[in-house]
Protein backbone atom coordinates (compact mmCIF):
# COMPACT_ATOMS: atom_id res chain seq x y z
CA UNK A 1 0.00 0.00 0.00
CA UNK A 2 1.36 3.52 -0.65
CA UNK A 3 3.11 5.45 2.13
CA UNK A 4 0.59 8.50 2.32
CA UNK A 5 0.56 11.61 4.23
CA UNK A 6 -1.08 14.29 2.79
CA UNK A 7 -0.65 18.28 4.34
CA UNK A 8 -0.09 21.32 3.27
CA UNK A 9 2.77 22.41 2.01
CA UNK A 10 2.52 25.83 4.43
CA UNK A 11 1.31 23.71 7.65
CA UNK A 12 3.11 23.07 10.43
CA UNK A 13 4.10 19.44 10.66
CA UNK A 14 4.03 17.78 14.25
CA UNK A 15 3.81 21.04 16.30
CA UNK A 16 4.50 20.42 20.18
CA UNK A 17 1.03 22.64 20.80
CA UNK A 18 -1.17 20.81 18.73
CA UNK A 19 -0.40 17.60 19.14
CA UNK A 20 -2.65 15.00 21.68
CA UNK A 21 -3.04 16.67 24.91
CA UNK A 22 -0.28 19.16 24.21
CA UNK A 23 -2.43 21.95 23.19
CA UNK A 24 -3.30 24.62 25.49
CA UNK A 25 -4.93 27.97 26.37
CA UNK A 26 -3.10 30.58 25.17
CA UNK A 27 -2.51 34.18 26.07
CA UNK A 28 -0.24 36.27 23.96
CA UNK A 29 2.18 39.01 25.72
CA UNK A 30 4.41 40.83 24.48
CA UNK A 31 8.65 41.21 25.13
CA UNK A 32 8.84 43.41 28.12
CA UNK A 33 12.73 44.22 29.23
CA UNK A 34 13.64 42.75 32.64
CA UNK A 35 14.40 44.30 35.52
CA UNK A 36 17.88 43.51 36.89
CA UNK A 37 18.71 40.90 38.61
CA UNK A 38 19.03 40.96 42.28
CA UNK A 39 22.20 40.96 43.37
CA UNK A 40 21.71 37.35 45.00
CA UNK A 41 20.53 36.11 41.92
CA UNK A 42 23.66 37.58 40.39
CA UNK A 43 25.71 35.80 42.39
CA UNK A 44 24.00 32.10 42.29
CA UNK A 45 24.45 32.33 38.89
CA UNK A 46 27.85 32.83 38.80
CA UNK A 47 28.28 29.66 39.62
CA UNK A 48 27.14 28.89 36.26
CA UNK A 49 29.84 31.03 34.66
CA UNK A 50 32.43 29.13 36.93
CA UNK A 51 31.51 26.08 35.61
CA UNK A 52 30.89 27.50 32.29
CA UNK A 53 34.72 28.54 31.74
CA UNK A 54 36.01 25.40 32.96
CA UNK A 55 34.56 23.59 30.17
CA UNK A 56 35.58 26.13 27.95
CA UNK A 57 38.96 25.88 28.81
CA UNK A 58 39.59 22.32 29.13
CA UNK A 59 36.27 20.32 27.03
CA UNK A 60 37.40 18.12 24.29
CA UNK A 61 35.33 19.20 21.51
CA UNK A 62 33.36 21.45 19.76
CA UNK A 63 31.94 24.40 21.89
CA UNK A 64 28.53 25.49 21.08
CA UNK A 65 27.49 28.98 19.70
CA UNK A 66 26.73 31.37 22.64
CA UNK A 67 23.44 30.84 21.68
CA UNK A 68 22.99 27.64 21.46
CA UNK A 69 24.25 27.83 24.97
CA UNK A 70 21.78 30.39 26.53
CA UNK A 71 18.91 28.45 25.27
CA UNK A 72 20.31 24.89 26.85
CA UNK A 73 20.53 26.68 29.99
CA UNK A 74 16.94 28.00 29.80
CA UNK A 75 15.56 25.05 28.69
CA UNK A 76 17.63 23.56 31.87
CA UNK A 77 16.21 25.60 34.44
CA UNK A 78 12.55 25.55 33.08
CA UNK A 79 13.20 21.71 33.68
CA UNK A 80 13.10 22.53 37.01
CA UNK A 81 9.94 23.55 37.75
CA UNK A 82 8.44 20.03 36.25
CA UNK A 83 5.85 21.37 34.19
CA UNK A 84 5.79 20.16 30.48
CA UNK A 85 3.82 22.66 29.86
CA UNK A 86 5.84 25.50 30.45
CA UNK A 87 8.68 25.55 27.67
CA UNK A 88 11.15 27.87 25.77
CA UNK A 89 11.02 27.78 21.82
CA UNK A 90 13.61 29.20 19.56
CA UNK A 91 13.14 31.09 16.71
CA UNK A 92 12.51 28.93 14.30
CA UNK A 93 9.56 26.84 15.56
CA UNK A 94 8.41 29.78 17.75
CA UNK A 95 7.69 31.14 14.24
CA UNK A 96 6.07 28.76 13.16
CA UNK A 97 3.61 28.13 16.57
CA UNK A 98 2.44 31.88 15.95
CA UNK A 99 1.80 31.18 11.65
CA UNK A 100 -0.24 28.18 13.43
CA UNK A 101 -2.08 30.17 15.84
CA UNK A 102 -3.02 33.02 13.24
CA UNK A 103 -4.25 30.12 10.72
CA UNK A 104 -2.32 31.73 8.00
CA UNK A 105 1.31 31.85 6.56
CA UNK A 106 3.37 32.49 3.79
CA UNK A 107 3.97 28.94 1.58
CA UNK A 108 3.01 28.15 -2.12
CA UNK A 109 -0.43 26.47 -1.61
CA UNK A 110 -0.10 22.65 -2.41
CA UNK A 111 -0.03 19.00 -0.79
CA UNK A 112 2.82 16.83 -0.21
CA UNK A 113 2.60 13.26 -0.13
CA UNK A 114 5.62 10.45 0.06
CA UNK A 115 5.15 7.66 -2.52
CA UNK A 116 6.52 3.66 -2.06
CA UNK A 117 10.18 4.99 -3.56
CA UNK A 118 10.78 7.81 -0.87
CA UNK A 119 10.06 10.51 -3.64
CA UNK A 120 7.75 13.77 -2.91
CA UNK A 121 5.54 14.17 -5.08
CA UNK A 122 3.30 17.63 -5.25
CA UNK A 123 -0.06 18.32 -5.65
CA UNK A 124 -1.25 22.26 -5.88
CA UNK A 125 -4.19 23.43 -4.16
CA UNK A 126 -6.78 24.78 -6.54
CA UNK A 127 -6.10 28.78 -7.05
CA UNK A 128 -3.17 29.24 -4.97
CA UNK A 129 0.27 30.33 -5.97
CA UNK A 130 1.66 26.67 -6.97
CA UNK A 131 -0.90 26.26 -9.69
CA UNK A 132 -0.52 29.43 -11.16
CA UNK A 133 3.45 28.90 -11.24
CA UNK A 134 2.35 25.82 -13.34
CA UNK A 135 2.82 22.83 -10.59
CA UNK A 136 0.83 20.21 -11.53
CA UNK A 137 -0.56 16.77 -9.35
CA UNK A 138 2.05 14.41 -9.55
CA UNK A 139 5.38 15.82 -10.08
CA UNK A 140 7.59 14.37 -8.47
CA UNK A 141 10.04 17.10 -6.86
CA UNK A 142 13.47 16.95 -7.55
CA UNK A 143 15.33 19.70 -5.88
CA UNK A 144 14.36 23.38 -4.05
CA UNK A 145 16.71 26.26 -4.91
CA UNK A 146 18.79 24.48 -6.69
CA UNK A 147 19.70 22.18 -3.51
CA UNK A 148 18.87 18.45 -4.42
CA UNK A 149 16.32 16.42 -2.11
CA UNK A 150 18.06 13.85 -0.35
CA UNK A 151 16.81 10.07 0.81
CA UNK A 152 17.05 11.09 4.52
CA UNK A 153 14.60 14.52 3.75
CA UNK A 154 11.89 14.19 5.34
CA UNK A 155 8.13 15.40 4.33
CA UNK A 156 9.06 17.91 7.53
CA UNK A 157 12.55 19.27 5.54
CA UNK A 158 10.73 20.03 2.96
CA UNK A 159 7.69 21.88 4.10
CA UNK A 160 10.53 23.99 6.29
CA UNK A 161 12.46 24.72 3.07
CA UNK A 162 10.00 25.59 0.66
CA UNK A 163 8.09 28.02 3.68
CA UNK A 164 8.98 31.61 3.71
CA UNK A 165 8.42 35.32 3.79
CA UNK A 166 5.74 36.09 1.81
CA UNK A 167 6.54 37.73 -1.63
CA UNK A 168 9.91 36.20 -1.90
CA UNK A 169 10.59 33.85 -4.35
CA UNK A 170 11.34 29.80 -4.34
CA UNK A 171 12.56 27.44 -7.13
CA UNK A 172 11.55 23.97 -7.76
CA UNK A 173 12.74 21.40 -10.07
CA UNK A 174 10.23 18.86 -10.60
CA UNK A 175 9.61 15.37 -12.64
CA UNK A 176 6.67 15.35 -14.39
CA UNK A 177 5.01 12.17 -16.52
CA UNK A 178 5.11 12.49 -20.31
CA UNK A 179 8.41 14.65 -20.02
CA UNK A 180 12.01 13.63 -20.54
CA UNK A 181 13.73 16.59 -18.72
CA UNK A 182 13.09 18.37 -15.39
CA UNK A 183 10.44 21.40 -15.53
CA UNK A 184 12.29 24.36 -13.66
CA UNK A 185 9.24 26.63 -11.70
CA UNK A 186 9.20 29.83 -9.79
CA UNK A 187 6.57 29.74 -6.95
CA UNK A 188 6.36 33.54 -5.47
CA UNK A 189 5.12 32.56 -2.10
CA UNK A 190 1.90 33.97 -0.79
CA UNK A 191 -0.17 34.29 2.45
CA UNK A 192 -1.90 30.81 2.62
CA UNK A 193 -4.60 30.60 5.04
CA UNK A 194 -5.32 26.85 6.91
CA UNK A 195 -9.15 26.66 8.04
CA UNK A 196 -9.34 25.38 11.12
CA UNK A 197 -12.90 24.51 10.55
CA UNK A 198 -14.33 21.83 8.30
CA UNK A 199 -17.60 20.63 7.30
CA UNK A 200 -20.57 19.09 5.48
CA UNK A 201 -23.94 17.33 5.77
CA UNK A 202 -23.90 13.86 6.74
CA UNK A 203 -24.68 11.37 3.69
CA UNK A 204 -28.10 10.12 3.40
CA UNK A 205 -29.12 12.58 6.35
CA UNK A 206 -30.48 15.45 4.84
CA UNK A 207 -30.90 17.31 8.42
CA UNK A 208 -27.68 16.52 10.18
CA UNK A 209 -24.67 18.83 9.58
CA UNK A 210 -21.57 17.52 10.35
CA UNK A 211 -18.49 19.98 11.62
CA UNK A 212 -14.85 19.23 12.63
CA UNK A 213 -13.08 21.75 14.34
CA UNK A 214 -9.00 20.47 14.24
CA UNK A 215 -7.24 23.34 16.62
CA UNK A 216 -8.48 26.94 18.02
CA UNK A 217 -7.34 29.50 15.82
CA UNK A 218 -7.79 33.01 15.15
CA UNK A 219 -10.19 32.01 12.34
CA UNK A 220 -12.07 29.38 13.85
CA UNK A 221 -14.72 31.25 15.57
CA UNK A 222 -15.57 32.79 12.28
CA UNK A 223 -15.50 29.70 10.15
CA UNK A 224 -16.98 27.51 12.85
CA UNK A 225 -20.40 30.93 11.61
CA UNK A 226 -19.90 30.14 8.21
CA UNK A 227 -19.90 26.68 8.89
CA UNK A 228 -23.51 26.98 10.68
CA UNK A 229 -24.59 29.01 8.10
CA UNK A 230 -24.08 27.04 5.06
CA UNK A 231 -25.36 23.40 6.92
CA UNK A 232 -28.74 25.48 7.74
CA UNK A 233 -28.95 27.16 4.04
CA UNK A 234 -28.16 23.14 3.37
CA UNK A 235 -31.16 22.00 5.73
CA UNK A 236 -29.01 21.21 8.92
CA UNK A 237 -31.26 20.76 12.18
CA UNK A 238 -29.19 19.47 14.28
CA UNK A 239 -25.31 19.01 14.79
CA UNK A 240 -22.45 16.90 14.72
CA UNK A 241 -19.35 18.99 16.41
CA UNK A 242 -16.35 16.89 16.09
CA UNK A 243 -13.35 17.77 18.39
CA UNK A 244 -11.56 14.55 18.03
CA UNK A 245 -7.92 14.95 18.04
CA UNK A 246 -8.20 18.39 18.29
CA UNK A 247 -5.49 19.54 21.02
CA UNK A 248 -6.18 23.11 21.85
CA UNK A 249 -5.17 26.59 20.85
CA UNK A 250 -5.96 30.18 21.73
CA UNK A 251 -8.45 30.68 24.71
CA UNK A 252 -10.15 33.85 23.49
CA UNK A 253 -11.04 31.50 20.45
CA UNK A 254 -12.38 28.72 23.13
CA UNK A 255 -14.96 31.04 24.68
CA UNK A 256 -15.74 32.30 21.23
CA UNK A 257 -16.69 28.72 20.16
CA UNK A 258 -18.71 27.84 22.89
CA UNK A 259 -20.73 31.04 22.73
CA UNK A 260 -21.98 30.16 19.43
CA UNK A 261 -24.04 27.43 21.00
CA UNK A 262 -24.46 29.06 24.40
CA UNK A 263 -26.80 31.73 24.93
CA UNK A 264 -25.76 33.18 28.36
CA UNK A 265 -23.96 31.72 31.92
CA UNK A 266 -20.27 30.73 32.53
CA UNK A 267 -17.65 28.97 29.68
CA UNK A 268 -14.81 28.43 32.06
CA UNK A 269 -13.50 29.40 35.69
CA UNK A 270 -9.67 30.47 35.58
CA UNK A 271 -8.06 29.91 39.00
CA UNK A 272 -4.33 32.04 39.19
CA UNK A 273 -2.29 31.66 41.99
CA UNK A 274 -2.56 34.68 44.24
CA UNK A 275 -5.05 36.54 42.11
CA UNK A 276 -8.21 33.97 43.31
CA UNK A 277 -10.88 33.10 40.64
CA UNK A 278 -11.76 34.51 37.39
CA UNK A 279 -15.01 33.97 35.13
CA UNK A 280 -15.27 34.24 31.77
CA UNK A 281 -18.50 34.43 30.47
CA UNK A 282 -20.57 33.70 27.53
CA UNK A 283 -20.19 36.48 24.96
CA UNK A 284 -23.64 36.26 23.44
CA UNK A 285 -25.01 36.05 19.52
CA UNK A 286 -24.56 32.52 19.33
CA UNK A 287 -25.60 30.97 15.79
CA UNK A 288 -26.54 27.76 16.84
CA UNK A 289 -28.35 28.20 20.59
CA UNK A 290 -31.00 25.53 19.82
CA UNK A 291 -30.53 23.04 17.27
CA UNK A 292 -29.52 19.42 18.51
CA UNK A 293 -25.80 19.46 19.16
CA UNK A 294 -23.35 15.79 19.65
CA UNK A 295 -19.66 16.60 20.59
CA UNK A 296 -17.66 13.53 19.47
CA UNK A 297 -14.63 13.53 22.21
CA UNK A 298 -11.11 11.04 22.57
CA UNK A 299 -8.11 11.23 24.08
CA UNK A 300 -6.83 13.61 21.80
CA UNK A 301 -9.18 16.29 22.64
CA UNK A 302 -7.35 18.70 25.27
CA UNK A 303 -7.36 21.78 26.57
CA UNK A 304 -9.31 24.39 24.88
CA UNK A 305 -11.31 21.48 23.49
CA UNK A 306 -11.90 20.73 26.87
CA UNK A 307 -12.81 24.00 27.80
CA UNK A 308 -15.37 23.89 25.17
CA UNK A 309 -16.76 20.53 25.89
CA UNK A 310 -17.19 20.75 28.91
CA UNK A 311 -19.06 23.69 29.35
CA UNK A 312 -21.61 22.43 26.75
CA UNK A 313 -22.03 19.18 28.70
CA UNK A 314 -22.35 21.09 32.15
CA UNK A 315 -25.03 22.75 30.65
CA UNK A 316 -26.91 19.42 28.99
CA UNK A 317 -26.49 21.78 25.43
CA UNK A 318 -25.01 18.26 23.77
CA UNK A 319 -24.26 15.15 24.68
CA UNK A 320 -20.24 13.83 24.67
CA UNK A 321 -19.58 10.89 22.22
CA UNK A 322 -16.55 9.20 22.53
CA UNK A 323 -13.86 8.61 24.59
CA UNK A 324 -12.37 10.41 28.08
CA UNK A 325 -10.56 13.25 27.00
CA UNK A 326 -7.24 13.98 27.70
CA UNK A 327 -7.22 15.79 30.62
CA UNK A 328 -5.50 18.75 30.14
CA UNK A 329 -6.46 21.80 32.56
CA UNK A 330 -3.69 24.69 32.50
CA UNK A 331 -3.47 27.72 30.80
CA UNK A 332 -0.10 29.16 29.83
CA UNK A 333 1.21 33.01 28.91
CA UNK A 334 2.82 32.66 25.76
CA UNK A 335 6.10 35.97 26.07
CA UNK A 336 7.53 37.27 23.08
CA UNK A 337 11.09 37.48 23.73
CA UNK A 338 13.75 39.99 22.05
CA UNK A 339 15.58 37.94 19.92
CA UNK A 340 11.66 35.97 18.46
CA UNK A 341 11.99 33.05 20.76
CA UNK A 342 8.76 32.54 22.85
CA UNK A 343 8.47 31.10 26.42
CA UNK A 344 5.15 29.33 27.93
CA UNK A 345 4.59 30.18 31.44
CA UNK A 346 1.93 27.89 32.96
CA UNK A 347 -0.18 30.57 34.94
CA UNK A 348 -3.74 29.30 35.68
CA UNK A 349 -5.72 25.82 36.56
CA UNK A 350 -9.40 26.11 34.65
CA UNK A 351 -12.77 24.76 36.02
CA UNK A 352 -15.59 23.75 34.11
CA UNK A 353 -18.58 25.98 35.20
CA UNK A 354 -19.83 22.93 37.39
CA UNK A 355 -16.36 23.58 39.34
CA UNK A 356 -15.09 20.28 37.47
CA UNK A 357 -11.52 19.99 37.60
CA UNK A 358 -10.11 18.84 33.90
CA UNK A 359 -6.17 18.50 34.51
CA UNK A 360 -5.26 15.62 34.99
CA UNK A 361 -8.67 13.74 34.89
CA UNK A 362 -10.69 14.17 31.76
CA UNK A 363 -14.00 14.89 30.70
CA UNK A 364 -16.14 11.09 30.82
CA UNK A 365 -18.40 10.91 27.83
CA UNK A 366 -21.81 10.98 28.32
CA UNK A 367 -21.91 7.62 25.76
CA UNK A 368 -18.82 5.86 25.32
CA UNK A 369 -18.01 4.24 22.39
CA UNK A 370 -14.55 2.85 21.87
CA UNK A 371 -12.75 1.72 18.18
CA UNK A 372 -12.34 -1.72 17.83
CA UNK A 373 -9.54 -3.37 16.18
CA UNK A 374 -11.79 -4.56 13.15
CA UNK A 375 -13.47 -0.56 13.00
CA UNK A 376 -9.75 0.25 12.17
CA UNK A 377 -9.14 -2.37 9.77
CA UNK A 378 -12.22 -1.68 8.00
CA UNK A 379 -11.62 2.48 8.57
CA UNK A 380 -15.51 2.26 10.45
CA UNK A 381 -15.96 5.19 12.64
CA UNK A 382 -18.00 3.89 14.89
CA UNK A 383 -18.50 6.61 17.44
CA UNK A 384 -19.59 8.90 14.51
CA UNK A 385 -22.14 5.91 13.95
CA UNK A 386 -23.74 6.90 17.07
CA UNK A 387 -23.94 10.50 16.98
CA UNK A 388 -25.80 9.93 13.80
CA UNK A 389 -28.10 7.67 15.68
CA UNK A 390 -28.37 9.56 18.89
CA UNK A 391 -29.44 12.69 16.44
CA UNK A 392 -31.85 10.28 14.95
CA UNK A 393 -33.56 9.19 18.06
CA UNK A 394 -33.56 12.54 19.61
CA UNK A 395 -32.31 11.13 22.52
CA UNK A 396 -30.87 14.12 23.86
CA UNK A 397 -33.00 17.11 25.14
CA UNK A 398 -31.93 20.16 27.40
CA UNK A 399 -33.08 18.25 30.57
CA UNK A 400 -31.43 15.13 29.98
CA UNK A 401 -29.10 12.68 28.07
CA UNK A 402 -30.81 9.17 27.86
CA UNK A 403 -27.43 7.39 28.16
CA UNK A 404 -25.83 8.90 31.41
CA UNK A 405 -27.83 10.89 34.41
CA UNK A 406 -28.41 14.52 34.75
CA UNK A 407 -25.45 16.97 35.96
CA UNK A 408 -26.54 19.48 38.16
CA UNK A 409 -27.10 22.85 36.95
CA UNK A 410 -24.34 25.38 37.07
CA UNK A 411 -23.61 27.87 39.76
CA UNK A 412 -22.75 31.37 37.77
Amino acid sequence: MQTFLKITLTTLVALVIFGAGAGVGFFVRDYVLADQPSEEAAQDFSLYWEVWNRVSEQFYGGIPTDANTTYGAIRGSLATLNDPYTIFLEPEPAAKEKAQLEGQFGGIGAYVQQNDAGEIVLDPMPGQAAEKAGLKKGDVLLAIDGAKLTKEMTIDDVVNKIRGEVGTEVALSVRREGESAPIELTVVRAIIETPSVTWNMVENEPEIGYIRLAAFTERSNAELQKAVGELTGQGAKSFIFDLRGNGGGLLESAIDVASQFLSDGVVVKENRQNEGERVYNVRGGGVALDQPVVVLVDGGTASASEIVAGALQDYHRAALIGEKTYGKGSVQLIYELSDHSRLHVTVAKWFTPNDNAIDGTGLKPDVEVLFSEDDHANNRDPQLARAIQFLQNKEYTHDKVSDAGATPEPTN
